[in-house]
């Protein structure tokens, strides 16, 4: 479904969703929005349930501080404290804990973006709707690819290095192989930023010029009806939480 679902209202909702993590100092909601970002993940974006975990390590890692000062030594920071007075935080809440759900709720709601959108149609759209300019969408294009093909890159390096050197890959590079191997990717890199830089002239990618584009997939009606579904559940979490009181 989320596949389907255009770029633009998708970044709309989860933004909104954000904000809302941001604004709203409840650990209830913080947990119902954690909860729901990683049931769109299992369910709709088919992530597996050990490559999910796998997402929530960065942000959990983030807001481990806050989580071992609440639950394990129960002494909040002043930090946490002010957030919970500035935004009324509840009182059965530790602070600590409520920041160290929002950071996994945010984290989890832009994976749902990330993990269900096409980059390049993503890019695509911000230049026909929202007229980016051509020369940046097709540099953010441009670094997009050029990402997993340095991983892949380097990891042809790797074999060829095992090969010459007659011993089985290692699963992960020693700081020794790394340093052999700089100046091969930086050459690469190279190769790629001058091709790139061949390929901006050839498409005429000079600023303030006219151009055409490829038709895009409009908003549909679909679209439209998801994103109102999406702020719906929204305003009724945060009608839960207001009716819940503090």
């Amino acid at each position: 479904m989320l596949n389907g679902f255009h770029p633009l209202p998708k970044l709309a909702l989860c933004l909104a969703w954000i904000v809302a993590s941001l604004l709203v100092f409840r650990l209830s909601f913080q947990i119902a929005l954690f909860v729901a970002a990683s049931v769109l993940l299992l369910v709709d974006a088919h992530i597996p349930p050990r490559r999910l975990l796998a997402l929530m390590v960065p942000f959990a890692l983030f807001g481990f501080g806050f989580f071992t000062t609440s639950v394990l030594f129960r002494a909040d920071t002043g930090f946490a404290f002010q957030m919970a007075r500035e935004q009324g935080g509840a009182p059965d809440a530790a602070p600590g804990l409520v920041l160290f759900f929002r950071v996994l709720a945010c984290g989890m709601v832009s994976a749902v973006f990330a993990a269900t959108t096409d980059p390049g149609r993503f890019v695509r759209a911000l230049m026909f709707h929202l007229r980016l300019p051509a020369p940046m969408g097709f540099a953010l294009l441009q670094a997009m690819h050029m990402v997993p093909d340095l991983r892949a890159e380097m990891l042809q390096l790797r074999m060829a290095r095992a090969i010459r050197l007659g011993r089985p890959l290692r699963r992960i590079a020693s700081p020794a192989e790394i340093g052999a191997l700089a100046i091969p990717a930086l050459a690469y890199a190279i190769r790629r930023a001058t091709r790139a830089a061949l390929s901006f002239e050839a498409r005429g990618m000079q600023p303030g010029a006219t151009r055409t584009h490829l038709p895009q997939p409009p908003i549909t009606g679909r679209d439209w009806t998801l994103l109102a579904l999406g702020l719906g559940l929204l305003v009724a979490a945060l009608s839960a939480v207001g009716a819940a009181g503090p």
